[in-house]
């Protein structure tokens, strides 16, 4: 084989994250030569410093919780510790382990790996040279027997080149009292105290992370509510319970400027109501967003449109230019791994001419693991009523349910809205123990079409958690049996 033709692929993806590892592998099933372009640490920022580590750290938290409310389970725990260090060894451990894994798999289905940073060109041409991105310690070796920097050609590229963390002019992270979620996963030392801006996914789970460990936590979000994309009831849940353990939420509120000293910041924050308020904390977590890594990748050199920061795609991820196509966060919102993931194999179907549906994003799961978690699938009751239908909605109570009493997790909410006209079940969302765990039940349904009647005349398991959601579309047509 020449040299040129060692260098042509059927598929080029850009990025070796959820979305595009996957992608990878799905066009390797199918037949395609595929390589994949990576600058950093494969299996992206979900398993290396998203999803992953900060679900091991939460993991250690809930331990070190459920070790302080021992005696409600008849057990004794007088003596119990932790080292920050130990605790951030573990989620890295974990987080080396699954970009090994990724490697692995792109070795078990003959994926080249292309190890450096990739520029769009002309003709269907990628150009990878050395990386300009400074590496996030620590990182994992590159795998063996990756390809060196050159230029390859492909019919087809996959942009999957993620998002970073967005920053505020005048709240740029130090790396030392400024965090981004970078530096909120391996904290050299527990702070005492700690300011999270932002009450998305990401700045809520940090917020729960470290008031778990003891840490003293101001939430301040700019909206009216925490996790402002969450049904309203199940987000002033939520609220009562981190309030209940300690945490202090600033909503319709504004950090105006910050003032960095040696051994913490200073936050000036501005309320609605015209007030003021000053905020002093050891770290400060800017958790204000994510914004897609659209530059220096040869976007403009090739014509691939953007707009308001994103690539441009239709219903099948293409761009406006022939060959070229983009998913995950690059593509837009919901910036989720699972998107990604489902993005990247619709995507490949479609390159391959298979006869696949544009994806659902009303049906895409959204979930946040902090304490109390929360799950969410479809319409919140406003935006359901926005739509001009008649609906009907269901609640559920986690105290009514018997397996959740007897886990000590009495608190918490299964909600459903369905079309009182169809029976099409418009939206589901939850609080509670483990919800994270049920929610794809509703997305099943969802994606079945599953009506009220339907989800009514099926059996759940006793005593599980999941009788609680059966219980809540039984209450949205008042026939609920335990309440």
């Amino acid at each position: 084989m020449s040299d040129k033709s060692a260098n042509q692929y059927d598929l080029i993806v850009i990025g070796g994250g959820p979305g595009g590892y996957v992608a990878a592998i799905r066009a390797s099933q199918l037949g395609m030569k595929v390589g994949v372009v990576e600058r950093e640490h494969m299996a992206g920022i979900c398993s290396n410093w998203g999803c992953i580590p900060t679900k091991a750290l939460l993991r250690s938290a809930e331990i070190y919780s459920h070790m302080g409310h021992a005696k409600d389970y008849g057990l004794k725990a007088t003596e119990f510790d932790f080292e920050i260090s130990d605790v951030v060894k573990r989620s890295r451990q974990i987080a080396a382990r699954m970009n090994n894994g990724v490697s692995f798999l792109m070795k078990k289905n003959k994926i080249d790996i292309i190890w450096g940073e990739a520029k769009l060109k002309k003709g269907g041409e990628v150009e990878v040279g050395p990386s300009t991105k400074k590496v996030m310690e620590p990182s994992v070796p590159a795998p063996k027997g990756v390809l060196p920097h050159g230029n390859y050609k492909a019919k087809h590229i996959i942009v999957a080149t993620g998002a970073r963390p967005r920053i505020l002019p005048g709240i740029e992270p130090d790396g030392k009292n400024i965090w981004t979620y970078f530096e909120a996963l391996v904290p050299q030392d527990m702070p005492k105290s700690v300011l999270v801006m932002g009450s998305g996914a990401i700045g809520i789970e940090f917020a729960s992370f470290y008031a778990s460990m003891g840490a003293e936590v101001t939430v301040v979000e700019l909206l009216p509510q925490i996790m402002p994309v969450e049904d309203k009831e199940i987000s002033a849940h939520a609220r009562k319970r981190f309030e209940k353990r300690g945490i202090k939420i600033l909503t319709e509120a504004k950090v105006a400027k910050v003032e960095n000293g040696s051994d913490g910041v200073t936050a000036h924050i501005e309320l609605k109501d015209g007030r003021k308020e000053t905020i002093e904390a050891e770290k400060l977590i800017s958790a204000v967003g994510v914004q897609a890594n659209v530059e220096n990748i040869g976007l403009e050199d090739v014509g691939v449109k953007t707009d308001r920061g994103f690539i441009v795609t239709d219903g099948y991820c293409k761009t406006n230019i022939d060959g070229v196509y983009a998913i995950g966060d690059v593509a837009g919102p919901p910036m989720l791994a699972h998107k990604a993931e489902h993005e990247g194999v619709l995507c490949v179907e479609k390159i391959a001419g298979m006869n696949i549906h544009p994806m659902e994003k009303n049906q895409i799961p959204g979930c946040t693991y902090c304490e109390p978690q929360v799950a969410s699938v479809g319409l919140t009751e406003d935006a359901a009523k926005k739509t001009g239908r008649e609906i009907r909605v269901g609640r559920f109570p986690f105290v009514g349910n018997g397996k959740a009493i007897a886990l000590g997790e009495p608190d918490g909410l299964v909600k459903t809205i369905f079309d009182a006209k169809t029976g099409e079940l418009l939206g589901a969302h939850m609080v509670g123990a483990e919800v994270t765990e049920l929610i794809q039940g509703f997305v099943v349904a969802m994606n079945l079409e599953t009506t009220e009647e339907e989800l009514m005349h099926t059996i759940f398991p006793h005593p599980t958690l999941s009788e609680m959601m059966k219980e809540s579309v039984l209450d949205a047509y008042d026939r609920a049996l335990n309440i």
